[in-house]
């Protein structure tokens, strides 16, 4: 293995592990480790490679007693299980992670990918295999009522959006001894919204009954379902390749009645796919957020008398087990004099063998523009109880805002009664006399000839001129197909974006990460003339700051484009929201609208 050190400051030691030379198609474990609990772990670019499994997280400690001093020392580590797509030299640059506020990056990693080798067959006859090394572990036979491999689910019926704890466990019996695993193949869970629950790195064995036999039961994955369409819904089969001591008898060998030979030998097994029935909510209320688990739900306002043009923030929390993290912001109607911006939401989650618990918060941000009494009415919550099978509501309490006016409140003629409805027309059947006279002309009078027509007749020479111009100037840069990739760039990006806004909608989080990708990935190849084929992150962040973008700006971009590639295929390694998501592509293409010309 080789391994990296990083010397940074305040004794925080953050390092990645990794092999020096793989194989095409071969699988291999990356490893980070800290010294200190970090938060916010930030993968470097792994598109050279698969993301099979992770992270797997760990922690050990040690306390050592050195002359009555006693050191203690702890340590974190991140798994992640990857598989080289291609040949080629490969340099994986720093992840980077948080210790108590402060970001620390790891070492680089430099990984030789070469041409995977054919698995040898095995010699039929024995004096080949005592001449010759034998390169590849032999495939052994090993029957299925003493190793395999199930996915368990804790239930097969289920109603739209209720949660689901699957568990992929492997069953052993008592005479195989199991030496390691090879290759993996997880399921896709698709039509699934996924959570990953922590399991240890180092597969814990306990004894089982199943079937009425008594096997070794370890659990290799566990994760939390969330079904987003009705149906039946098909988990797709579970595969892994486990390495196993095999006896083996020499029949040729006076000895073996005496003695036994034994080879590691590799077992590939596979779980049967399961069918999940997902029934649609029935009779939907009109206010329902999308949320179904067991839920309540309490508020708060950060002040009761505010001045105007001052801030004031209603905070509503929902508590309790579900699928916290899909649920859409409550609806509250605020008085019309209110200046109401988009809500903030935060999640505190825990995933864990009782499902997904924790709390979800919108922050809702209002500004009252005029001074007076009003009046926040009480919110309603309304969510799908799966134990119950019906619909709840919960319901907040109602809270009084006293508006006194600002310093700043320079329109001192408004009256707090003013609403935002248009004008209307009182009256309408009343007309007033015209008291102005009317200014006649002579009968045989004609415009022709008058210096208004001779007027009219040069602005229409020159607005003919400026049209043609501009139009020989719009012939000229269409034929410049970069300059037109450059204009449209935003227009298009916008159009994607709005596509991914309906996929927030409707909760549909593979089809919102794909379409951020392509919209972020789609704008910089218009906007930097280069083909989306040799585009990467590291051509994408040299041309933004050559056209003057700042690091940190960049750095931005290249998270968000992170984020949405951990939330597709390492959801466990992505901590934050679609909407976070959404909001931070948008703005990011407006400063890359304004700055890049």
């Amino acid at each position: 293995m080789l391994i990296g050190y990083l010397a940074v400051a305040d004794n925080v030691r953050f390092t990645m592990e990794g092999p020096e030379v793989v194989e095409a198609g071969e699988q291999f474990r990356l490893g980070f480790t800290l010294n200190k609990r970090g938060t916010d772990l930030q993968l470097p670019d792994l598109s050279n490679f698969d993301v099979l499994m992770g992270p797997s997280t760990s922690q050990s400690s040690s306390i050592q007693i050195i002359n009555g001093k006693t050191t203690q020392t702890s340590s974190f580590s991140y798994i992640f299980i990857l598989r080289a797509k291609k040949e080629g030299n490969f340099t994986i640059r720093p992840a980077s992670i948080k210790v108590d506020g402060k970001t620390y990056e790891s070492n680089t990693l430099a990984i030789q990918v070469v041409k995977g080798q054919p698995q040898q067959a095995v010699g039929q006859q024995n004096n080949q295999q005592d001449n010759q090394e034998q390169e590849q572990t032999p495939t052994g036979n090993i029957s299925k009522e003493n190793l395999f491999v199930r996915i368990a689910v804790d239930k097969t019926n289920v109603s739209k959006g209720e949660q689901i704890i699957s568990t992929i466990k492997l069953y052993i019996s008592q005479n195989v001894p199991l030496n390691g695993f090879d290759e993996v193949k997880l399921p896709t869970y698709e039509g699934f919204w996924t959570k990953d629950i922590e399991v240890p790195t180092q597969v814990n064995f306990t004894r089982e009954v199943y079937n009425g036999k008594i096997y070794q039961v370890g659990v290799l994955k566990k994760t939390i379902l969330f079904p987003q369409q009705t149906g039946a819904i098909r988990i797709n089969p579970f595969e892994i390749t486990c390495v196993v001591r095999q006896r083996v008898r020499q029949q040729q060998s006076f000895f073996d009645d005496f003695f036994d030979n034994y080879q590691m030998v590799k077992a590939k097994v596979v779980s049967e796919p399961v069918t999940i029935n997902v029934k649609d909510l029935p009779n939907q209320p009109a206010d329902f957020s999308g949320a179904v688990g067991n839920f309540n739900l309490s508020s708060s306002v950060d002040k009761t008398n505010a001045k105007s043009n001052e801030a004031v923030t209603l905070k509503l929390t929902v508590n309790g087990s579900g699928n916290l993290t899909l649920i859409n912001p409550p609806k509250i109607e605020l008085p019309q004099d209110f200046e109401a911006y988009e809500p903030k939401t935060s999640d505190r989650v825990i995933a864990s063998d009782n499902g997904l618990n924790g709390s979800i918060t919108f922050e809702y941000l209002f500004i009252p523009r005029f001074a007076g009494n009003f009046t926040i009415p009480s919110v309603r919550f309304v969510f799908f109880n799966p134990a119950s099978r019906q619909f709840e509501t919960q319901t907040t309490d109602a809270y009084n805002i006293n508006v006194v006016k600002g310093s700043d409140d320079t329109n001192l003629s408004v009256v707090s009664s003013f609403s935002k409805e248009n004008v209307k027309m009182i009256g309408k059947d009343i007309r007033f006399i015209k008291q102005n006279k009317s200014k006649l002309k002579p009968r045989d009078s004609s415009f022709y000839g008058t210096f208004e027509f001779y007027g009219l007749y040069i602005l229409s020479l020159l607005a003919f001129a400026v049209v043609f111009v501009l139009n020989r100037k719009k012939i000229k840069e269409n034929a410049n197909i970069a300059l037109m990739r450059n204009k449209r760039a935003n227009k298009i990006a916008n159009k994607r974006l709005r596509e991914a806004s309906v996929f927030l909608k409707n909760n549909n989080a593979e089809k919102f990460f794909e379409s951020v990708i392509k919209a972020l990935w789609g704008y910089l190849s218009d906007k930097l003339s280069i083909p989306v084929a040799e585009l990467n992150r590291q051509k994408a962040s040299e041309s933004l700051l050559n056209k003057g973008i700042d690091q940190e700006t960049v750095a931005e971009l290249l998270k968000i484009i992170d984020d949405c590639e951990f939330a597709r295929y390492a959801p466990a390694a992505f901590s934050g929201t679609m909407k976070d998501i959404y909001d931070g592509a948008a703005r990011i293409m407006g400063i890359f609208e304004k700055q890049i010309k």
